[in-house]
């Protein structure tokens, strides 16, 4: 029989449960589970369940886009929708003008570095902190087959980034620092001009550019790199088993090389005179406190014996089982009870043939009268 419903790290607190052999028997002696829809295969001979030394050897496949994608989706509507008004929120928020900040004249000495591009551009952001995880999960899904880990891994990593992204930029409009290279954008051609009595900056610069100025902190590069690596972060660490106690710091090497992509790009942030260091360590921290709460929300602790899938996944793991159990119990139920009818029938029967026994001797005895 393929188990084919399996996961392919057998949980170990399943391993633990003395009833859960039972839950195999009773999924591998019926052809179709009617819970789940699973159509198990009689074609195969049995796996073997290898937990302890690696990977185990269990095929996949049961739950994919095209089995239960539809369904898995329905489940979660309202968290897509959410989605979508984080959206909204955040294009509102990037369209406002930030609060401008008092810049005297005797401020502007910290904020004369030169005006210069971005060693990574706006554009790349969402290449770095979206489109790479989202890349590293579609590989896994393709090679497991586990809509479920699918479906929340891509919901996580877009609510890690979104939440991110408003928290950000509401920072941004709400405090309104200026940027290292303030002064070039405030006074383009490097005269200033201030307001009589209080000193103020009187910008002659582009407005765009002068709005833009005033969103130092926190640096929004380094906060979506952070919610977004950070996520993958964590998400390779529960598939790889990082924390399983075995001493391999190749896995550790892996899981630090997304963070270590993340800070990199705090790092440009600074080298760019675009922000200084607090704004690169304020969004690091937003970044990665969203992302741990938003893996969290899904899949558990990477040093969880569980760790390596979903929430969702188990809970319809635990399902199916009471599912099965109670089907089985209804079906010993039926037998008994049929049993408990022909064991009656054959009283009734054994009966009656003891009373036209008794009458025939009884009119015996009176015809021999």
């Amino acid at each position: 029989v393929t188990l084919s419903f399996l996961p392919w790290s057998f949980p170990e607190k399943l391993q633990r449960d003395s009833s859960f052999p039972d839950f195999l028997e009773c999924r591998a002696a019926s052809p179709f589970v009617s819970s789940v829809g699973l159509p198990l295969s009689t074609s195969s001979p049995t796996p073997k369940i290898q937990y302890a030394g690696g990977m185990p050897d269990i095929q996949l496949g049961a739950h994919t886009i095209r089995s239960h994608g539809v369904t898995v989706a329905r489940l979660h509507m309202h968290d897509w929708l959410i989605l979508l008004l984080l959206i909204v929120i955040e294009i509102v928020l990037n369209v406002i003008e930030p609060f401008h900040r008092f810049v005297g004249e005797d401020m502007l000495t910290d904020l004369r570095y030169p005006l210069q591009d971005n060693t990574i551009p706006f554009w790349a952001v969402p290449l770095i902190s979206v489109v790479l995880p989202f890349a590293v999960i579609s590989v896994y899904y393709f090679i497991r087959r586990d809509v479920y880990d699918l479906h929340h891994a891509i919901l996580g990593l877009f609510f890690s980034v979104l939440i991110t992204g408003v928290i950000t930029d509401a920072i941004k409009d709400g405090v309104g620092r200026p940027r290292p290279d303030f002064f070039w954008r405030c006074f383009p051609d490097g005269r200033g001009f201030f307001h009589n009595v209080t000193r103020n900056v009187l910008c002659t610069g582009d407005k765009a550019v002068v709005k833009e100025g005033h969103k130092s902190f926190p640096s929004g590069h380094t906060s979506w790199s952070f919610a977004g690596l950070g996520f993958l972060a964590l998400y390779l660490s529960g598939k790889i088993r990082v924390f399983d106690r075995r001493g391999h710091v190749a896995k550790l090497c892996i899981v630090i090389l997304p963070l270590l992509v993340a800070a990199l790009v705090g790092v440009s942030r600074v080298d760019d005179y675009w922000h200084h260091w607090e704004d690169v360590f304020g969004g690091a921290l937003i970044g990665l406190t969203v992302s741990s709460f938003c893996y969290l929300q899904f899949f558990p602790p990477p040093y969880d014996p569980d760790g390596w899938g979903p929430h969702a996944y188990f809970q319809m793991l635990a399902d199916s089982r009471n599912d099965v159990q109670n089907s089985a119990g209804m079906n010993r139920l039926s037998v008994r009870q049929a049993e408990l009818e022909d064991v009656y029938v054959d009283q009734q029967e054994t009966s009656m043939e003891m009373s036209r026994s008794n009458t025939r001797d009884t009119t015996r005895m009176l015809e021999s009268r």
